[in-house]
């Protein structure tokens, strides 16, 4: 269990003001589900503006310290014992649980792990097990790639990579074409998965390789579980893809968008910059820029 005095804290975030004792000793962190007012002396705790309605009565004045907003620690009544005010509450939580709370891989590659001979893996990433490395496969410095995760021949992953277990980058896509006979013969998949600088790709995910180029998820993209990235899509940068979203071939997702859980997007669609795709969202047409679309087709809003 963490031990340390809120100066401490303030070292890490960087900004904020206490109301408070600096020197006061917190030992654990807690939420609101799990709050109990007679033992939450040395908890920490943060609360958004989104949730402070609900659970503006189970703050208490032992909490041992709560991240919050000014215009929320301004409702309340009865103030915690000490309060640190910032602007974004998750954000200074992610920063402290970070720091504090989170343990942090060491660099190594593990025994089980099949590497193909001419592959290089910087002495700074974590390789885990069982993990595939093929043929013509490129890695970046400070990389993390989880146990059981494939990365196919030619793949290519940039600096400051997290890829979790059970991924599959790289296999090829599901594209076929029609015989005479009336069999479907699959495509030779011969591009490549193009992954560039601070991605991070949860669990059991695939993307697919291109069938000529790269399939590209851009720099500071998060994907999500249970994604799956066909062949030829572009992932802009700094777009969120949540779990069970699928993303149809050679779609074109910009910068800064946000995949709702369980959408679908047809392929070779373009989803302009900054949109929202909808939970369960079923995307058959282009997207324009700024733009929020949710339903069965997916519509504007």
């Amino acid at each position: 269990m963490a031990q340390f005095a809120i100066k401490q804290l303030l070292e890490i975030i960087g900004n904020g003001f206490l109301m408070g004792d600096e020197n006061h000793i917190l030992n654990d962190i807690t939420n609101f589900e799990l709050i109990q007012q007679n033992t939450c002396s040395d908890k920490l705790m943060w609360v958004s503006d989104a949730s402070f309605e609900k659970y503006k009565n189970k703050i208490y004045p032992q909490i041992g310290l709560l991240i919050l907003s000014q215009k929320n620690l301004d409702a309340l009544s009865i103030k915690p014992q000490n309060s640190l005010i910032v602007e974004n509450p998750k954000l200074a939580f992610q920063k402290i649980v970070e720091a504090f709370f989170t343990k942090q891989w060491q660099p190594r590659v593990e025994s089980t792990a099949i590497i193909y001979p001419s592959v290089k893996t910087p002495e700074s990433c974590y390789i885990g097990h069982f993990v595939v490395l093929e043929e013509g496969v490129s890695i970046g410095e400070n990389c993390f790639i989880g146990h059981h995760t494939v990365i196919h021949a030619h793949s290519k992953i940039g600096n400051n990579v997290m890829i979790g277990s059970h991924n599959t980058i790289g296999g090829a896509g599901f594209g076929y074409a029609k015989e005479e006979t009336g069999e479907y013969k699959q495509l030779p998949h011969i591009g490549n998965v193009v992954i560039e600088n601070n991605v991070t790709i949860h669990n059991n995910t695939c993307i697919d390789r291109a069938v000529i180029g790269s399939t590209l998820i851009a720099e500071h993209a998060k994907i999500d579980n249970l994604v799956h990235i066909a062949h030829g899509v572009s992932i802009g940068k700094n777009t969120l893809v949540i779990a069970n979203a699928m993303i149809a071939g050679s779609t074109k997702i910009g910068d800064n968008c946000w995949v709702a859980p369980s959408a679908s997007i047809l392929n070779k669609l373009a989803i302009g910059n900054d949109s929202t795709i909808g939970m369960g969202a079923v995307v058959i047409k282009d997207v324009v820029q700024k733009t929020t679309v949710v339903g069965n087709p997916a519509k504007a809003i």
